[in-house]
């Protein structure tokens, strides 16, 4: 992976988590509670979802391939 591919991915790892955490602080209130429960889901599936790009990111800097090539 190039240094370039990976420091991509850690910038968007970072962003998708400060993008996620701003959502769910900008929730308003007054929705059905299935609303909360849909967007909670949402938001921890991306920011599980960030934090493995942002893994991903940071053993390509460090040049860990793990396996053939």
């Amino acid at each position: 992976m190039s240094r370039k591919i990976a420091g991509f991915l850690i910038a968007l790892g970072a962003f998708m988590v400060l993008e996620w955490i701003n959502l769910g602080f900008n929730l308003a209130d007054g929705h059905p509670t299935s609303f909360y429960v849909v967007h909670g889901v949402l938001i921890a599936v991306n920011l599980v979802l960030a934090v493995v790009l942002a893994w991903i990111g940071v053993r390509g800097l460090r040049g860990r391939s793990g396996g053939a090539g």
